[in-house]
This record gives structure tokens, C-alpha cells and sequence, in this order.
């Protein structure tokens, strides 16, 4: 079957992304916590770091609100996205 995604809700999306955004950068903020613990060269501060994974939902919360807005844009110019669907049994 056939289905279209016309619109998206900006907000939902948004704390969906921002979460996965900020997930994300944990692993990322360790690596460079590990590599700035070893490295000869002058320090960041721990501020830093942990600012990074607050940005990261900050700024993926807001720029998911802009871009859900000009999705819901375009979809009701063109359509929305459209995708194939199968039901399957549940197990």
C-alpha cells in the first residue's frame, strides 16, 4: 500500500531529534575528554565538554522545528514524501 507523509509536527519531532542529538554527542564528549586527557597541547575545560552535548540539543531541537516547517511547507506545495507499507503478523 501506498501512503504520503503530509505533514509533521515540529514540536514532536524536534524533542525526538534534540534527544538523539544529545545522545549522540555523549560518546563524543568521552573521545575528546580522552583525547584532551592525553594530549601535550593546552587543555579545554571540562565546561566545555560538558557544554557540547547541551548545545547539540539546543541547536537539534531548534534547526528540527525549521526544518519540520519547511517540510510541512513543501508537502503542501508538492505532496508529502511518499513510501510503501506492508502490514505484517504480529508474532
Amino acid at each position: 500500500m501506498k501512503k504520503q507523509i503530509i505533514r509533521v509536527s515540529p514540536f514532536q519531532t524536534a524533542k525526538i531529534s534534540a534527544l538523539i542529538y544529545f545522545i549522540v554527542s555523549l560518546p563524543l564528549v568521552a573521545f575528546m575528554a580522552i583525547s584532551f586527557a592525553f594530549s601535550p597541547m593546552p587543555q579545554m575545560g571540562i565546561g566545555f565538554l560538558l557544554l557540547i552535548p547541551i548545545l547539540y540539543l539546543v541547536l537539534g531541537f531548534i534547526f528540527t522545528i525549521i526544518g519540520a516547517w519547511v517540510y510541512n511547507l513543501a508537502a503542501g506545495w508538492v505532496g508529502g514524501i511518499e513510501y510503501t507499507a506492508v502490514e505484517i503478523e504480529a508474532a
